[in-house]
């Protein structure tokens, strides 16, 4: 492992409320700081966010007050989150900073120097939401090809960064550094862009009548930097003032940033011509992770599916989150989100596999040795080279981002410990005692495997692992310390006391009370009131749609609710109370009656835009349908 370790996350935009997107990369980021401080490296760990821009500005002049206040407002939401999903970052850096600042500003002044920025005249379709310029060939129907918004033609003056004769060299460094670019797929896509297309210049400035709130250029006051040229430059701005007691040359170049899919673009081309043009190194990695969708549907706030963190971990816990997002797919490509799927990990992978061995083995310590280690000079050698090599295997696996092959080399130590248990049956031993010191290196080769276990996780479910080795051990796992000591087979001390533990993860109900959800929600059963008479006037506030169920799925943790995406004309999420009726696979693809107007409401925490009418008779209940085929979104009158 390296001597000394610099990764980033990208500077997030402080208009956006933290969501699983910004999670997941920060989590990442901080798994890999974790595990290569335990190794004995000497890390820094950069995050933060990015101030600058046109939406920061209208942003502010909505609500009144300057930018820089609203910035301050901002980005505590994005240090609230860090602290609450235990991340380690080491700075946190703003582009508001003033050494920030002055570092772009002396990278403008020199680039302008050496003639890699020039002042041109440009026209071109301008999207005022991205804050960029489109060709006329990426414009779609007038709009821009990203956010769909309609562009305008602006014709200015700017000054535009030499980038395109960089073209060459980037095809050729990408060429001969195999890792430089990761995963494999963004590596090609990045090929394939600066082979197809040639590369134009990068416009870097915006003019201070049309946009204030920006750094200003240094050759000329009357332009600030556009918001891409001044976020990149973070990265290397940050070990210049931010870096803990080291010089600038030390800590550059960084040795991997990881960012999202979405601005591999960036990441890959913009800023690696722009290092090139400052003579500076560049970094050792660029991995773009895939996104996160969520029950198969891209997260908008608009349809009101966005997962929030800060909730997940409330009701879950942080270290099952962070689990999740490790372990459910492979880091680089697109995942799915679904409380069923977290569930389904906490309860399996979690609860059972490792708390329950957890329990046991320190219920049977407690029971057979009064909860002290025994004494033994023998080794299960099967268990302890696997125990021990897994630690190699980390390094192989982290190295790339592998998380999820990580904790399935993980996961064989504690598959492994639970098959032990059960082929050695402590139980039957400990009532021989012609097998007491069998019992004896069982017991203690399950709590020494555990202690592994706990080492392993602890970069993963950092609250967790600490609790375990210190229940253990009796002194706190401090990731300062090389982790090559506390891995070495052994190295548990008989005699030490290791009491039980409470449930780590009790495993979640499938099956709670509704009462209370049920009294205060609208029922989708239609009832026959004779003595609740209603004019005219008030039926026909009703706006009554056909809807055709596009996908459905149960809600988590109840026996009757069911999540309907449906097609009303526009697509909406209905929550309906049907699932004692109708399983989910049986209502895809049926056209129901949708009440199309009511209030939303949340249901067993989820949000229903609307209601679906049955009917029922005793113990029967069957969905309202039209008669005959009608298209979706088609008015019942």
């Amino acid at each position: 492992m390296p001597d000394r370790f610099y990764i980033t996350t990208p500077i997030y935009y402080v208009n956006d409320i933290p969501h699983i997107g910004h999670a997941y990369t920060t989590v990442a980021a901080d798994i890999a700081a974790r595990f290569h401080r335990m190794a004995g490296a000497d890390v820094f760990f950069l995050t933060g966010t990015d101030e600058h821009g046109q939406k920061v500005l209208q942003a502010a002049e909505l609500r009144g007050v300057s930018p820089k206040d609203h910035t301050d407002i901002m980005c505590t939401n994005f240090k609230k989150l860090w602290t609450a999903l235990d991340i380690t970052n080491d700075a946190f850096i703003r582009t508001t900073d003033k050494d920030h600042i002055d570092t772009v500003r002396e990278m403008l002044q020199r680039l302008y120097n050496c003639g890699e920025i020039v002042k041109r005249t440009y026209e071109g379709s301008y999207c005022t939401h991205d804050e960029r310029f489109w060709t006329d060939k990426e414009v779609i129907d007038g709009n821009c090809p990203d956010c769909s918004r309609p562009v305008e033609t602006i014709k200015e003056d700017n000054y535009f960064f030499l980038m395109s004769k960089y073209q060459d060299r980037l095809i050729e460094h990408i060429n001969k550094n195999s890792g430089f670019i990761r995963p494999e797929t963004r590596k090609n896509e990045v090929l394939g862009f600066l082979r197809s297309n040639p590369l134009g210049d990068l416009c870097i400035s915006r003019p201070k009548k049309r946009l204030s709130w920006g750094i200003p250029l240094p050759f000329d006051e009357s332009y600030v930097t556009y918001v891409w040229f001044d976020a990149l430059l973070n990265y290397y701005s940050a070990t210049g003032y931010l870096a803990k007691e080291h010089k600038q040359t030390y800590w550059w170049p960084a040795d991997c940033h990881i960012v999202g899919k979405d601005i591999v673009t960036t990441h890959a081309v913009y800023w690696p011509a722009m290092l090139m043009a400052l003579k500076l190194p560049m970094p050792e990695m660029i991995f773009a992770h895939g996104w996160w969708t969520i029950d198969g549907k891209k997260m908008s706030k608009s349809v009101g599916n966005v997962v929030d963190p800060l909730a997940v971990t409330k009701t879950y816990g942080v270290d099952a989150f962070r689990y999740f997002l490790m372990r459910e797919v492979t880091f680089g490509l697109d995942g799915d989100y679904s409380e069923t799927a977290l569930i389904k990990r906490f309860d399996t992978e979690l609860a059972n596999d490792l708390g329950n061995l957890v329990n046991r083995s320190f219920a049977m310590l407690s029971k057979y040795f009064n909860g002290i280690v025994p004494e033994t000079t023998e080794f299960d050698i099967e268990l302890k080279e696997l125990a021990e090599g897994i630690s190699e295997r980390l390094k192989e696996h982290l190295k790339l981002l592998s998380f999820n092959k990580a904790l399935d080399a993980v996961w064989e130590l504690v598959s492994f410990l639970n098959k032990y248990i059960d082929s050695n049956k402590p139980w039957a031993l400990a009532k021989d005692t012609n097998t007491a010191q069998k019992l004896a290196v069982v017991m203690y080769s399950l709590v020494e495997g555990i202690r592994f276990i706990s080492v392993y996780l602890y970069p993963f479910m950092p609250k967790f692992g600490e609790r375990l080795y210190s229940h253990i051990i009796g002194e706190p796992l401090s990731s300062e310390r090389n982790i090559h000591e506390k891995l070495k087979w052994g190295t548990l001390k008989a005699g030490t006391v290791v009491t039980t533990i409470e449930q780590l993860f009790p495993k979640i109900e499938n099956e709670r009370k509704e009462k209370v959800v049920e009294e205060k929600s609208t029922t989708t059963v239609v009832e026959e009131k004779t003595d609740e008479l209603i004019s005219i006037d008030d039926f026909a506030k009703v706006k009554l749609k056909v809807g055709k169920i596009l996908s459905a799925e149960p809600v988590p943790k109840s026996n009757k609710l069911i999540k309907l995406s449906v097609d009303t004309g526009e697509l909406r999420q209905v929550v309906a109370g049907i699932g004692k009726h109708y399983t989910a696979e049986e209502l895809v693809g049926k056209t129901v009656i949708v009440v199309a107007n009511l209030k939303p409401a949340k249901l067993m925490g989820v949000e229903s835009h609307g209601m679906v009418l049955a009917a029922s008779e005793g113990d029967s209940l069957k969905l309202v349908t039209p008669d005959g085929e009608l298209p979706a979104g088609s008015v019942v009158k």
